[in-house]
């Protein structure tokens, strides 16, 4: 790196850090998560309201690789302290109604998500078709994890019945959309990988889980305290998890997050708590940040047009109401109250950075072209903007306490789940 570059490097991170921090407090002023303000510094800073030259002028060319390098650390971080906050115990007397509503709030909007698919292939030719279609249906079943818990503790409802459905259903679900997600990037090529490669992927999963996992509880299960050691061999671990599924053909997310579900639970709380407290925030207020704005340079809404609007409203409509009616119907099937199955439908529909992430993916493999990238990143907005207004409207404050009464019968009481990296 020169000086010239050096210089514009620290002053785009200043002004990134900034600008994220100042809309994400504005975006929790008004009741969204911090995460709609950070990704609309994104966008703000990008070519949808100032115009090509202005994001060229503020992120010359030859310096958007480095802020791309340092976005990518910031999504394997966050990748792993996803997987990390993913807890069994959750499933504990709460287990077939997560499921039955984690599997139909995937299920249909993954199916009307085909179905639009072939809709926008007429606008959007790809040249892997099934890749394309895939895609899409994932893309249809996201729900945030960290950003609905963000939405339950705002409300102060995340140890009531329905937050820790909620909790555990995004939970279930998160694992669902990975898994899909990660046969969608097969289905689209291994980007650049060998095509040999991509059979290790089961030896991999098997050390991981039968080699790494022991080590990893034999090594961090004595609820020590985090020292230098046990921050570098778990940050190191998530890094070079992440670096082998790239290899693969995978993409480096699913190693990141992979390297997070196998981290010990029992016996290294303190461990764990000292981890998301030191790395998350950390992740949160500078990496992720920078991923915002190299995912909003690439989103240019302002030539989108009369057709472009429309295939938003499809795209709104099948999200909302695949999403929706798969989690209504599921809590219904066990006999959750209406009002009741209807919040957790609602929250169901969060997507926040998930989704951006798997946008982020779906271009990078050119699954995507730029325009219906950018109207996908219109809709992961408006979905995670409109789960807290509609929340407080289905599901008032007043009805916690009540429910909570109502429905102990069905559900035991929600094990805590920690939200320090919910953004």
């Amino acid at each position: 790196m020169n000086t010239h570059q050096v210089v514009f490097l620290l002053l785009d991170l200043a002004l990134i850090v900034m600008l994220a921090r100042l809309l994400g407090a504005v975006a929790k002023r008004v009741g969204q998560p911090p995460v709609i303000g950070e990704i609309l510094a994104g966008i703000l800073l990008g070519p949808t309201l100032f115009g090509d030259a202005f994001s060229a002028a503020l992120f010359p060319t030859d310096i958007r690789p480095f802020l791309t390098a340092l976005a990518n650390v910031g999504i394997a971080v966050f990748m792993f302290v996803v997987g990390l906050e993913l807890n069994g115990r959750l499933l504990r007397g709460r287990g077939p109604i997560a499921v039955t509503v984690s599997v139909s709030s995937i299920l249909l909007p993954f199916s009307l998500g085909i179905g639009l698919a072939f809709y926008l292939l007429r606008t959007h030719p790809a040249e892997n078709r099934l890749g394309f279609l895939l895609f899409i249906g994932a893309a249809m079943s996201v729900t945030a994890f960290p950003v609905l818990a963000r939405i339950l503790t705002d409300r102060g409802i995340t140890h009531t019945v329905l937050g820790g459905l909620a909790l555990t259903c995004a939970a279930v679900d998160d694992v669902l959309a990975w898994s899909l997600l990660a046969v969608v990037v097969l289905m689209s090529g291994n980007g650049g990988s060998e095509q040999w490669a991509i059979m290790l992927t089961p030896f991999y999963l098997i050390v991981m889980f039968w080699g790494v996992r022991p080590l990893l509880r034999r090594a961090l299960t004595a609820d020590v305290q985090l020292g230098s050691g046990h921050l570098t061999t778990v940050l190191a671990g998530a890094l070079i998890s992440a670096a082998v599924t790239e290899w693969l053909g995978l993409h480096f997310i699913f190693g990141a997050f992979l390297f997070g579900v196998v981290m010990p639970r029992a016996g290294a709380e303190a461990l764990r708590k000292a981890i998301l407290e030191r790395v998350a925030e950390f992740n949160s207020e500078v990496l992720l940040p920078v991923f915002f704005v190299v995912a909003g340079l690439k989103v240019q809404l302002s030539g989108i047009g009369l057709s472009g609007l429309g295939e938003l409203g499809l795209i709104l409509l099948v999200a909302i109401g695949g999403k929706f009616g798969g989690a209504y119907a599921g809590a219904r099937l066990h006999h959750l109250p209406v009002r009741n199955s209807a919040a957790l439908a609602m929250l169901m529909n969060a997507r926040g950075l998930t989704e951006l992430i798997i946008l982020s993916v779906g271009l990078q493999l050119g699954v995507l072209d730029q325009s219906l990238y950018s109207i996908m990143v219109a809709m992961a907005v408006i979905t995670t903007a409109m789960a807290g207004p509609l929340l407080r409207l289905i599901y008032p404050p007043s009805l916690a306490d009540r429910d909570q009464a109502v429905e102990a019968h069905l559900l035991r009481p929600p094990a805590l789940v920690p939200a320090e990296a919910a953004s």
